[in-house]
Parts: structure tokens; C-alpha cells; sequence
């Protein structure tokens, strides 16, 4: 029996599909047959005379139709389900109904002896049931624990053991999928609930419920250092934005050498069905659920505008670029002076937004350029992202970074204002707080340009021709960026190692590109929506919690299918200059506001005067004309201790009124 079983299940789809369908109308002449016999009727001619073969061809011609019509050769039965059986159920009842009233119709011409109603409904009962009876007996035979009884062996014994992280209904379908895979790939061994309310040790399809929230990470964690026999942790789909552990459960995981997917969704092969499994990328690691993006909102604010990008070549410029065309901007241009960085955007973005998109290789700290640039571009919006930003590269090139993160986002701004666009958007870095680094106190001068600006009411003193909204976003490391450490450690394991780390303590803030650049948008969107004087300068992005450094280089080793340390070696190489072990997201001078935003904050911040911000310009470009990076770095920090003395002073003057006023 085994043999001819397999003979049937190997059989091509469309023949299958055909040996059903003879089997069908096969069924519905013994159902026929059937109901005579068991309402003890005798028809008023023989079986095979020529009207009984009219009649018999008729009926399977009829049945073959309707069964076809009723969509009965289109389900996979191999996972059939309940509605599948029903439509079993109905197709039977309209054969029933449409074979009774041929019946009528037959009889008022011509009379027919041995008819009755009574016959018809036996037809229904057992047509419906000896239909429904082979495809239950398949199902049952394709259930991986009833075929491996028939097959005398266990065919699970090579699957990955498995543990399923999501909701009832979404388990329910993968056990029954892996089930009826051949071969095996997958087991379910147990189901940890996402749903609040499940009972420990309720069982679907005999598969228990062995956590439901908030135990997940605990029971995750005895399984993998409890036992060895676990291969796989498999989430539902969407888990990442229902689970707030997401990304702790991740990282549990991969300490205990467990492989993470994610379901996401079903294809159909042929007649075969297969689960979607996706694997859990690096960006898994942040220790906070991402947030869906509010795209109505970031919509209707960049749609139908005009957006330049400076740096736009480079990881957030590029996709700040894809996103705005996404969102359906006029027109994008990108102002970026790396020639291959161009050529590469062009290949990153989708062919049929080209049209909209336009491109110049310039320098943004060149005023001619940009002014014409923006002249002839007319934006309504720009997103100021050109920057440098590699720690250790900048403390040798300090002229470079001051040259472009300083001065070209003083000409940017100052270009964007005289030319009236409506909405000047700087990208901001976490080493702004408290810099320790050539680089940090660029972007915090960069910070303070835009602050100032955004201070000064239109037509004053910085020669504005129209209310430009100036802001400045904040935010920590974009995972995968160029340059960034996940790039950095990608390239060393691909070498064989050693992976490198400037101490094990280190943490820092992660973000994805995709998240960063919306929450970005968002920020921008806020901002424009704010009258003057209830806006802020700068916005903050919530990063969630910060990541131990280490611990990214441990997980994509083990994601590569090496061992950290074994495999791959990790070697400790000292903090480099300007860096810190850890970086802040906001000063303790700043106050943090809460919006309407989510995972946005404004901040609350002393603001420089803008004659302070162009006095202390001008002495830094006469310190570069100087090749003094000692004065240079000087005059960035005294910029930055007379914002902060600023802000001291206003707080300790607004709690002395306060005690007057008491």
C-alpha cells in the first residue's frame, strides 16, 4: 500500500488533479447507485439501455461542471481546511437541487417510474460523504505522524526542533505545515503565545503553549541553555512590531548558536505549498520594537514638493532621496560632490522615478555653486545630510571637517534662507552632546548654526527674504551606513578575522536607515505644522537603549556560521582619540519634550545669538587660514561653553523669579 500511495503522491500536479476529477464524477455515479439501493427504488429502465447511458452521461457531465464551476479542483488538499470541506457540502447541494429539477423536467415529457424526493436527499448525503472521504483519508496520510506510521519509520527524526514565537492561529498553520513536508525540514516542539490569556500547556495540534507573556525571554533563555536540541526560533509574522522583547529575544538566541527566522507568509508551488521563512537580519539587534511610520503624514508632507538633498550619495542621503520619490515629491535633486556615489544612487533608485530625478556634483561649502544650484532647482524643502563623519580620519583632517561640516552647513543654510525655501532640515549626530572629537564639535557648531537661524525672525540680521523654518534632527549611529561598524565588521570576518573592537565596554545607539530617515521626515513635517515660537531647533530621535559594541561583533559572527573567539578572534585595540565609551543623545542642559510624535522628542535648549555664532566664524576662518587646529578646536568649544553658560544663566534667572514671585 505504501508503494502505491507514493506512486499517487509523486504524480504530477495536473495529473493528479485529472485523477481526481475522474474519481469525482466516478463517486457520483456510485452515489447514485446508492441512493436507489438504500431507498429500495426501481427505476423504469435498465442500467445500461440506451436511456439509462443518456442518463448516467448526463449526470457526469453535469456534476463535472458544476464541480469545476464551485472552484473544487483549485484547492491544495493537502492543506485543506474547514471552508474547503464546506464548499464540498455546497457543490453537493447544488448538484442535488440542479439534478432534481433535470428530473422534473424530464418527467413532464416523458414519465419515469421509481422517482421521488426521497431519493434525492439520500443522493445529497452519500454523494457529500463519499466525495469528502477520499480527500479526509489524503489529508490523513500526508499528516507527517500518520504517514510515518504507515511508513513503519519516523521521518522526523532529522528536523530541526524548533520553537514558535507568535500568535495561536499563525502556529496552528506552521505545525501543520511542517507536518506535511517532505521531507522534513522543520519540527515545532513547542509555542510561546504572544496573545495575553493563554493558558500554559494548551496544545495545538498537540503541540503545547510552553510561555506566553511577559515570560518569554526567561523561557526562551532556559531553553537555550537548558538544552541542546533546540535548532530554531521561528517568529510570526509582524512579531516585530507586536513583541516589545523582539529584539532581546533575538539576541537570546543567537548566544545560545539558535538560528532566527520569521515567518512571512505562504507560496504555492505548483500544487506544493511551502512556508516563507525569512531570516532575521543584524538590524534585529535593536534592543526596541521599530515603529510603524505614519506615511499619510510624511505624505502629505513631502508630496507634490520639491526637495534637494545634500550628500545625497551617501547612506542617509541616498535614502532620503528613494523616500521622498516613495512619497511622491515634485522633484528630488541631489547635491553631492562624489562622482561614484552618484552613479551607485543611480542604480539604488527605482527606474521609473529617474524622470524626477536630478543630480550636481558640487561642494556644499562652495556659496557660487549652491546658490545657483538652489536658484535654479527652486526647492521647498532641504534636507541638509552632506557631512563628514569617521572619528578618527577627521582628528588628522580637522581642516576638511571644519571646512565641510561647519562652513557648508553655514552655506546651505545661509543659501536656502536669501532663496526663500520654506524648510531647511540638518542631520544631526549624538557625538554633538558634550563633544570629545573633531567631529562632534563640527556638528555641534553645525547645531548651533541652525539654532541661530532658526532664532532669528525673517529679515534680520542674517538677511533673510522669507520665514524659513530651520531645524536640526539628532539621532545615534545608522546601522549598515558606509563607514559604520557593522560595514567595518562585515568586511573582517568575510576576511577570516580578527575582528577589531577598541574596548569591550563600549555601547553605542542604533537606528535602521529605513526608521531614522522616516522618523527624520516626521520631525520636519512636525516642525512646519508648529507656529513660531511654540517650534524647536533641534529634535531628538528616541534610539531606545544602547548596544554593547561586542556584542554586535558577537552576533554577526555567529550569523556568518562561525564561533566568535574560536572561528573568528576578537582582538581589543584601545579607544582612539576622540571617542568616548559611551555617547548621549542629549545634553544635561537640554530638556527633553515629549510629542505627538512618537519616538520623536523635542528639545528644549539655549539658542546662540546669531553676532556670537558669526564672530566665533570668523575667527575660526581665520584660525584654518592659520593651520592652527589648536585655536580652531578652541574656538568651537568656547562656542559651545557660551551656549551652555547661556542656558545656566536663563535657568538659575527663571529660579530666582520664581523664589521672588513666592
Amino acid at each position: 500500500m505504501n508503494s502505491y500511495l507514493e506512486a499517487v503522491f509523486g504524480l504530477r500536479p495536473e495529473v493528479r488533479r485529472a485523477f481526481i476529477m475522474v474519481q469525482d464524477v466516478v463517486m457520483v455515479l456510485v452515489a447514485v447507485a446508492l441512493a436507489l439501493v438504500l431507498s429500495r427504488s426501481n427505476l423504469s429502465f435498465e442500467a445500461l439501455s440506451t436511456e439509462g447511458l443518456v442518463t448516467w452521461t448526463s449526470i457526469v457531465v453535469i456534476s463535472h461542471l458544476l464541480f469545476r464551476l464551485c472552484g473544487l479542483y483549485t484547492t491544495v488538499w493537502r492543506f485543506a481546511s474547514t471552508p474547503d470541506f464546506f464548499n464540498i457540502l455546497k457543490s453537493c447541494a447544488i448538484l442535488t437541487v440542479v439534478l432534481y429539477v433535470v428530473s422534473l423536467l424530464v418527467r413532464h415529457f416523458q414519465p419515469v417510474a421509481g422517482l421521488n424526493e426521497r431519493q434525492f436527499i439520500v443522493f445529497f448525503l452519500v454523494s457529500f460523504t463519499i466525495i469528502s472521504a477520499p480527500r479526509l483519508f489524503y489529508r490523513f496520510l500526508r499528516d507527517g505522524a500518520s504517514w510515518g506510521i504507515l511508513n513503519g519509520r519516523d521521518d522526523k527524526a532529522g528536523a530541526r526542533q524548533a520553537l514558535f514565537v507568535g500568535r495561536l492561529g499563525e502556529a496552528d498553520l506552521i505545525i501543520r505545515f511542517t507536518r506535511t513536508a517532505q521531507p522534513a525540514d522543520y519540527s515545532i516542539a513547542g509555542i510561546m503565545a504572544t496573545e495575553h490569556g493563554v493558558p500554559l500547556g494548551t496544545r495545538i495540534q498537540g503541540v503545547p503553549v510552553v510561555a506566553n507573556r511577559p515570560r518569554l525571554i526567561d523561557v526562551l533563555d532556559d531553553y537555550a541553555t537548558g538544552t541542546k536540541s533546540l535548532d530554531l526560533l521561528i517568529f510570526g509574522s509582524g512579531a516585530e512590531h507586536e513583541i516589545e522583547e523582539y529584539s532581546e529575544l533575538v539576541r537570546v538566541a543567537r548566544h545560545g548558536d539558535i538560528a532566527v527566522v520569521q515567518f512571512s507568509g505562504l507560496s504555492q508551488l505548483g500544487q506544493e505549498g511551502k512556508l516563507v521563512l525569512d531570516e532575521v537580519e543584524m538590524e534585529t539587534i535593536l534592543r526596541r520594537p521599530t515603529v510603524p511610520s505614519d506615511i499619510e503624514r510624511i505624505g502629505a508632507f513631502v508630496g507634490g514638493r520639491r526637495v534637494l538633498v545634500t550628500g545625497g550619495a551617501g547612506s542617509i542621503g541616498r535614502t532620503l532621496v528613494k523616500r521622498s520619490l516613495e512619497l511622491g515629491a515634485e522633484a528630488v535633486l541631489v547635491a553631492d560632490n562624489s562622482e561614484f556615489g552618484i552613479f551607485q544612487l543611480s542604480q539604488y533608485v527605482e527606474q521609473k522615478d529617474h524622470d524626477r530625478l536630478k543630480v550636481r556634483i558640487v561642494d556644499v561649502a562652495d556659496r557660487r555653486q549652491m546658490t545657483r544650484v538652489v536658484t535654479e532647482f527652486k526647492p521647498d524643502i532641504v534636507f541638509h545630510a552632506a557631512a563628514l563623519k569617521h572619528v578618527p580620519l577627521l582628528e588628522e583632517n580637522w581642516e576638511s571637517a571644519i571646512q565641510t561640516n561647519v562652513f557648508g552647513t553655514l552655506v546651505c543654510a545661509e543659501v536656502a534662507a536669501k532663496c526663500g525655501v520654506a524648510q531647511f532640515v540638518m542631520v544631526s549626530s549624538d557625538k554633538a552632546v558634550d563633544p570629545s572629537s573633531v567631529l562632534g564639535m563640527t556638528k555641534r557648531a553645525a547645531e548651533q548654526i541652525v539654532s541661530a537661524l532658526h532664532g532669528t525672525p525673517a529679515g534680520g540680521p542674517a538677511g533673510r527674504r522669507a520665514a524659513t523654518k530651520f531645524i536640526a534632527v539628532r539621532f545615534g549611529n545608522v546601522f549598515g551606513s558606509n563607514g559604520s561598524v557593522a560595514t567595518i565588521f562585515q568586511a573582517q570576518i568575510e576576511a577570516g578575522g580578527p575582528v577589531t573592537i577598541t574596548d569591550r565596554r563600549m555601547t553605542r545607539y542604533f537606528m535602521t536607515v529605513a526608521e531614522a530617515v522616516d522618523l527624520v521626515i516626521m520631525s520636519a513635517a512636525d516642525a512646519a505644522s508648529r507656529p513660531a515660537g511654540q517650534d524647536f531647533a533641534v529634535y531628538m530621535l528616541d534610539m531606545g537603549k544602547p548596544v554593547p559594541i561586542l556584542e554586535v561583533a558577537e552576533t554577526m559572527i555567529r550569523m556568518a556560521g562561525k564561533s566568535p573567539y574560536t572561528d573568528i578572534p576578537i582582538r581589543f585595540t584601545g579607544i582612539r582619540p576622540g571617542e568616548k565609551l559611551h555617547e548621549t543623545l542629549h545634553g544635561e542642559d537640554e530638556e527633553l519634550v515629549e510629542l505627538s510624535v512618537s519616538k520623536v522628542f523635542g528639545l528644549s535648549t539655549d539658542v546662540a545669538q546669531w553676532s556670537d555664532v558669526q564672530a566665533a566664524l570668523a575667527a575660526l576662518q581665520q584660525s584654518i587660514k592659520d593651520q592652527d587646529k589648536a585655536a580652531s578646536l578652541a574656538i568651537l568649544a568656547d562656542l559651545d561653553r557660551a551656549t551652555k553658560t547661556n542656558a545656566n544663566a536663563r535657568q538659575d534667572g527663571m529660579q530666582e523669579a520664581a523664589g521672588r514671585a513666592g
